[in-house]
Parts: structure tokens; sequence; C-alpha cells
């Protein structure tokens, strides 16, 4: 569990909370908020690690998204305190639904970040430091709130973001959004341990197991062209929302 989450993570700088939730539930015999707030670990050691391997490369610039991360551990504490009201059962499907046609766009065009950034800036206009700020605090903090409700990361989400928003490079994008991730779950795991919910022990065995696939994927990420890593990217993007989406109807 812990091999095939990190190589996922490593990759695509994803949370790996549609693999850790459903197998631990359905192995280990989790209670679903135990499920989810045990992925929290998960995607806390994980993507710490992995970034790691990035930042080495070069490939991390968290002071240029450090508002993605203050937004996102004041949301995910929101969506912590939140969970025991909230059916995450439509947001899965949706965000399923949403990755899967993000990973057919992206493997059918490739990442022109300069063309799309140009066409969101002349949408919002977001031209001043102060107005970059604000969206991406709000985003933050809406990415959050998910990590609470649903244990996931939102590591695809901030990925898009920094790319699409930013003009991140992808690589340098995974990395970020890996640490970002590890930030947002830690702060999220905090909330469900505060309530019991989390299997500390099994969540630091499949966190090491994630490490090693991790480490392993994120090397070969840094050194493969973009275009290739691209469209290993949106396959596994397009993988990863069929299966969401067919678990959360399920």
């Amino acid at each position: 569990m812990g091999v095939f989450t990190g190589m996922i993570t490593g990759l695509t700088g994803a949370s790996g909370v549609v693999i850790v939730v459903p197998l631990v539930n359905l192995l280990l015999d989790f209670t679903i908020h135990e499920a989810i707030g045990t992925s929290l670990i998960v995607d806390t050691i994980a993507p710490l690690a992995i970034s790691a391997t990035y930042y080495k490369y070069g490939n991390i610039d968290i002071r240029s998204s450090i508002w993605i991360a203050v937004g996102s551990m004041t949301g995910a504490q929101i969506g912590a305190f939140l969970v025991t009201g909230i059916s995450g059962t439509s947001l899965g499907s949706f965000f399923g639904i949403f990755m899967v046609i993000m990973g057919i766009i992206m493997f059918k065009q490739g990442i022109n970040r300069e063309a799309i950034a140009n066409r969101f800036n002349s949408v919002l206009k977001i031209e001043k430091t102060s107005q970059k700020i604000m969206v991406s605090i709000l985003i933050g903090l809406a990415l959050g709130i998910i990590t609470g409700v649903i244990g996931a990361g939102g590591g695809v989400m901030i990925l898009i973001v920094l790319i699409f928003v930013l003009g991140f490079p992808l690589q340098k994008a995974i990395g970020t959004s890996a640490l970002i991730m590890a930030i947002t779950t830690f702060s999220g795991s905090i909330g469900y341990a505060i309530h019991g919910n989390i299997n500390v022990l099994s969540g630091i065995i499949i966190g090491i197991g994630a490490i090693v696939g991790g480490i392993g994927s994120a090397r070969f990420a840094n050194r493969v062209d973009e275009k290739s890593l691209g469209k290993v990217v949106a396959s596994i993007f397009i993988i990863l929302g069929l299966f969401l989406t067919v678990l959360t109807i399920v």
C-alpha cells in the first residue's frame, strides 16, 4: 500500500487518499473516519521525503506559494471540525470527474502554461501582487477544507493552481505541491487526532513504504523531460479520477 501510494505521490504531487482510505477501510477494517485520519499521516510523511528529493534538484519554491499554505492550514482545521456533519460523496464524485477531464486535456494538449496563465489573467485580471496573494489564500482555504473533510491533501488542485495560476514549471509545481500538501495534512491530522480518529502506527508503517516508492518516482520525475512527464501525470490523473468517481458512487 505504502510503496504504491508513494509512487503516485512522487510522480504527481497528489494525495494518496484514494489508495489509502479504501484499502485500510476494507483490509484493516478501519472506520471511514479512522481511515481518513490515518491517510493524513501518510500524506504528511511521504510528501516531506518526496519534496526533499525535488529540493535537491532545485524544484521547490515555497516562497512564491506560501500564501496557499497559509490558507490550506486554516481550511484544514475548519474541515476537520465540520467532517462529522458533512458527506464527502458528492464532492468526491465531482473531484474525480474533474481529474479525468484535466487528465484528458493535459494528455492531448500538453501543458501550455503561458497561454493558460494569460487566459486566466485576462478573465480575472490578476496583475497586482496583493491580488495574487488574496487568490492564493482563498484557494488554499478551500483546499484545506477539502483536506479536513475527505482526507485528500489537495495535492492535485495545488499542482493545477501552481501551474495554471502562478505559472510554475511542471517539476517545480510537483515538488512545491508535495511540500504544501505535507503542511496541510499535518494540520488536518491534528484535528482528527483530537477526536481520536487516527491509527498512528498504521499511518507510520504505510508512510515508510510510501517514502520508498515516492523517492524513486520523484527521481524519475526530475530526470525526464517535461513533455513525457506530462503524459505520465495525465494518465495517472485519469486513472485516479475514474477510481475515485466509481468508489464514491458505489
